[in-house]
């Protein structure tokens, strides 16, 4: 082999030693293969959901298979408009534009309102692509320790740089915790920063109605607060949304490129988040009925409570935390687990999540595994 290829071969080995190695498996829908699904983003159970599905199906049919071109071209359809509408009234934001991924709707926010004359200040718990936003915004970054808004306002009170920006998840993706993040948005106001809040685990779970943390605390229609968020978990589609105020959405417009040079967001993904807001806005209860769901899972496994639907438990090591995987899977239950580089701590973890359509005797089946799995290790 090439040297190149050897380097490769090198690093696999290293990984499967290591119990790192990752590999890609296709699944069929849980309920074909008997397995109860505590492992997927489908918060509100809406992927499958008939009418969520018909939506999908007839965007399609309208608008054809993709958007066709760059929003700025002839990619902008009406169902943007619409979905871009309806996720503002949601989150109580002003202005909203959508992205073809979450991952896309971070990378364009905070390199589109960042430049080297900012301090980015980050959590050091946010999600992969938040953190490569960063390095590629040119700005100047520090990275303060988790939920600790003393340091954040340490790092901002002593910058050099005009600008500032913040970054933080509403609730983080690993541990299932919240942010403090009406602390964060009145230190970020104190110090004239902007705070970017990524609400990818919290629309559909957190508020009374699912519109997430931040506008479920008042914080979404402040003019140096912006929101990020993913369509494809509670809402079962794909794509993403920056929202904030109008004049941050026309700088984007102008100036983000992950949105400029990226086709626009395929209809049927647009028609998918529609059908599951209006599921959403016709049945609110769904966001309790997660946590509801997630509480009773966390107490089967001796952890705290999430805030979201996310909830993880500490593991000894990798390997621990594989056998854990599958001995649930013998016992009928998905699971995922979450090992090193995706854990910010370095700490294994099982990661469960919960969901809103599962049933009174499915969590109890899944509390008694739970139980045995993790009082094993």
């Amino acid at each position: 082999m090439s040297r190149f290829l050897d380097d490769l071969a090198a690093r696999a080995a290293e990984r499967e030693r290591l119990g790192l190695t990752r590999r890609l498996v296709s699944h069929t829908p849980s309920g074909e293969r008997g397995l109860l699904d505590l492992a997927g983003n489908d918060y509100l159970g809406l992927l499958h959901r008939h009418d969520v599905v018909a939506s999908a199906v007839a965007a399609a049919r309208q608008y054809g298979g993709g958007a066709g071109a760059s929003r700025l071209v002839t990619g902008s359809l009406a169902i943007h408009d619409r979905l871009e509408e309806q996720l503002a009234a949601l989150m109580g934001a002003a202005s909203a534009l959508v992205f073809s991924s979450g991952y896309h709707a971070n990378l364009g926010a905070v390199t589109a309102l960042t430049d080297a004359d900012t301090l980015i200040v980050s959590d050091a718990h946010v999600h992969a692509s938040l953190i490569d936003a960063a390095r590629l915004s040119r700005a100047s970054v520090a990275v303060a320790a988790h939920n600790d808004p003393g340091e954040v306002e340490r790092l901002l009170a002593g910058r050099s740089q005009p600008g500032a920006m913040v970054l933080v998840e509403s609730i983080y993706s690993v541990l299932g915790d919240a942010a403090p993040l009406a602390e964060l948005a009145g230190i970020a106001a104190r110090h004239d920063a902007v705070l970017l809040v990524d609400e990818a685990h919290g629309l559909g779970v957190a508020g009374e109605r699912g519109e997430g943390l931040t506008a479920s605390l008042g914080l979404s229609g402040l003019d140096h607060v912006v929101v990020t968020a993913t369509l494809s978990k509670s809402l079962g589609a794909q794509g993403g949304a920056v929202l904030a105020h109008p004049a941050v959405r026309e700088h984007l417009v102008n100036t983000a490129r992950p949105f400029i040079y990226d086709t626009g967001l395929a209809p049927a993904a647009a028609g998918a988040a529609l059908g599951a807001l209006r599921a959403l806005n016709h049945d609110p209860g769904l966001a309790a009925r997660v946590r509801a769901n997630a509480a009773a899972l966390a107490e089967a496994c001796g952890v705290e409570a999430p805030a979201g639907a996310v909830l993880s438990v500490p593991m000894p090591g990798p390997r621990e935390a594989l056998a854990a995987v599958e001995r649930c899977a013998e016992h009928g239950i998905r699971i995922g687990c979450f090992r090193p580089p995706s854990t910010p701590d370095g700490i294994s973890r099982l990661r469960l999540t919960a969901h809103a359509h599962h049933t009174a005797d499915e969590i109890t089946l899944a509390t008694k595994v739970l139980r045995e799995v993790t009082r094993d290790v």
